[in-house]
């Protein structure tokens, strides 16, 4: 077991040290879960999301709506550049 330690600010903050965003794969904006376990035992994770509405939130809010023919032909568009390359590249 290796011991990192952090000092905690007079804004009762704390920055994680690199080691361990490495090694979780946080990078600015991440959100982090603190999971106590019944011994009180704290320890780091990214959240898992059990269901669809634990969800809510997650990703943030948009500006304004966009209806839903523009959300899928963007999420086409996104798929199709991630799995074949832009048109840029081509």
């Amino acid at each position: 077991m290796k011991e990192i330690l952090a000092k905690m600010t007079s804004r009762r903050q704390v920055t994680i040290p690199v080691e361990i965003r490495e090694r979780l794969g946080l990078a600015v904006g991440t959100k982090i879960a603190f999971v106590v376990d019944d011994e009180g035992k704290v320890s780091l994770r990214q959240p898992t999301y059990p269901t669809i509405a634990s969800l809510a939130g997650a990703a943030g809010k948009l500006p304004k709506p966009i209806p839903w023919k523009e959300m899928r032909r963007i999420a086409i568009e996104d798929y199709i550049a991630r799995e074949y390359g832009s048109d840029e590249t081509q």
